[in-house]
């Protein structure tokens, strides 16, 4: 008779949970070097080691975002890096070679958006309404951008603008003409002026008195408000970077964001009713309609209230903003570089002679005015980091993984300044452009200004008009100095950053008529 061996139950049950216990570390190691071995994805683009929780915020420095960036492609020695803020992952690109990558090979899935908490589109109910913040290139983001080509920035619209533009621009130089031998402050008088040139094309109305605009107190006036409004997208946001501390909105910047959006639709409220029964009225006696600016376009094809209210508000900022700071930063240049403004001066009389103002149809005669214009988009860009890209699925770049949903950034203040694009990048030299090729259109990636791909700033054509019209007409008008007979080249260029790129002074010139 063989002996018996018996198991008890208890160690029985016991022995198998013992073994996994054991082995499932070993096991798991084992699967997980599998799995590497047989799909292993490149690594994120290089940047600095991130901290728990902070990622890289405790690296960022006093120094605008741009220029740290920019330091961290020179640091790790890539055109593509990747820093953590908070739980947010972020790309830039620092070259014109990752520049066409993102905006061009790889345009289909980075041109969706990432959209910051204090925008009113980050809600997903009012973000088909949005033209600069949709997250997808939709349907309904390519409606809105047809329109606006077609009302707003087609040739056919440009050529029917253009004597707004230069009704707005007479009326900008009589009023300096009062300031005649006084400090102008510069800024405010071309931001107000530019205001009125959209408002006119969007709602047919002037939103500014120009003198009660510059002589407001204390940051009262529009572009005061306006400006404290770009202000807030400056500001380093917490929920942007822990975004599942979005609904608290701990810095309560969304909730500010928010009420200063209220006061600003208040501008044109009015104007939305009155149009909206002067429609009704047409519709009951079947009196033709007449499309009289931008807001009828977007009554007649139904757009509600809120739609109307963000497609304005976005247009008067990206029209607004950024052409008056380019404006300011021209004009700058020209009066700390007095053998440029010769050369310019003497363009426009060769042109124009004694015709008392310059005409938009006198643009494509002056070559050099242009170069002039294409040097303070390149230093300094008004946008150094342009509205910021988002990937909408896990894709593979210059040999590098950008995750989904990663924010996507185009250095553009870094590419031009490139000494590898640029001779003396760092030199006001308009002339370069002569005999150049380059363009504002998106195609030349060591330039891009206006952006590239499907979210090209839409407004490219209505800048490159209005932009040096103002400027041509300024320095055909008068002739320009600084207060107390100080030195153009003691003028203080210093930037300032929120979402565009600022003078931290202001530019306070004394005009003088020219006879």
């Amino acid at each position: 008779m063989s002996p018996t061996v018996i198991l008890f139950p208890q160690e029985s049950n016991l022995l198998f949970p013992t073994l996994l216990i054991i082995f499932l570390p070993l096991i798991f190691f084992v699967a997980k070097r599998l799995k590497a071995s047989f799909s292993r994805s490149p690594p994120l683009p290089p940047g600095p080691f991130p901290w728990p929780i902070l990622g890289n915020i405790p690296h960022l420095k006093k120094e605008p975002l741009y220029v740290t960036l920019a330091g961290f492609a020179k640091t790790y020695g890539s055109d593509l890096i990747s820093i953590k803020l908070g739980s947010q992952i972020l790309i830039v690109g620092s070259s014109p070679a990752a520049a066409m990558e993102i905006l061009k090979t790889h345009d289909r899935n980075l041109s969706a958006r990432y959209v910051p908490h204090i925008i009113p589109a980050k809600n997903p109910e009012l973000n088909n309404f949005s033209l600069g913040w949709t997250f997808e290139c939709n349907d309904s983001w390519r409606n809105m951008r047809a329109l606006c080509r077609a009302e707003l920035f087609s040739v056919k619209a440009l050529q029917s603008q253009a004597s707004i533009r230069e009704k707005k621009i007479m009326e900008m130089l009589e009023f300096i003409g009062k300031m005649e031998g006084k400090a102008m402050k510069f800024r405010d008088i071309i931001f107000a002026s530019i205001f009125n040139m959209m408002s006119n094309i969007m709602v047919s109305r002037d939103f500014l008195n120009l003198e009660l605009e510059y002589e407001s107190v204390n940051g009262q006036g529009i572009c005061a408000f306006w400006r404290e409004l770009f202000g807030l997208g400056g500001i380093p946001n917490i929920s942007d970077m822990y975004p599942m501390l979005g609904p608290l909105d701990l810095q309560k910047l969304r909730k500010k964001s928010m009420e200063m959006f209220g006061k600003v639709c208040e501008l044109w409220d009015d104007i939305v009713k009155e149009r909206k029964k002067m429609r009704k009225s047409y519709y009951k006696d079947a009196s033709p309609r007449p499309q009289l600016d931008f807001l009828d376009a977007m009554l007649e094809n139904g757009y509600p209230d809120f739609q109307i209210n963000i497609l304005l508000l976005e247009l008067f900022s990206a029209g607004t903003d950024s052409s008056s700071t380019t404006v300011e930063w021209l004009m700058a240049e020209l009066v700390r570089n007095p053998k440029c403004m010769k050369i310019l001066r003497e363009e426009l009389e060769r042109e124009i002679g004694s015709q008392e103002m310059v005409m938009e149809c006198d643009l494509p005669k002056l070559k050099y005015l242009e170069c002039c214009l294409k040097e303070p988009l390149r230093l300094p860009p008004p946008a150094p980091l342009p509205i910021p890209h988002r990937a909408a699925e896990t894709c593979q770049v210059m040999n590098y993984t950008v995750p989904k949903n990663s924010e996507i950034l185009v250095n553009v203040w870094a590419i031009g300044r490139d000494p590898n694009h640029w001779e003396d990048p760092l030199e006001f030299k308009p002339e370069r452009f002569l005999n150049s090729s380059l363009d504002f259109k998106g195609t030349n990636f060591e330039y891009l200004p206006f952006g590239a791909g499907r979210r090209i700033c839409p407004g490219q054509p209505l800048a490159s008009k209005q932009v040096p019209l103002i400027v041509a007409s300024l320095v055909h008008s008068f002739d320009w100095s600084l207060p107390n007979g100080k030195d153009p080249k003691e003028l203080d260029m210093a930037e300032k950053y929120d979402i565009n790129m600022l003078k931290k002074e202001p530019l306070l010139v004394v005009p003088k008529v020219r006879k």
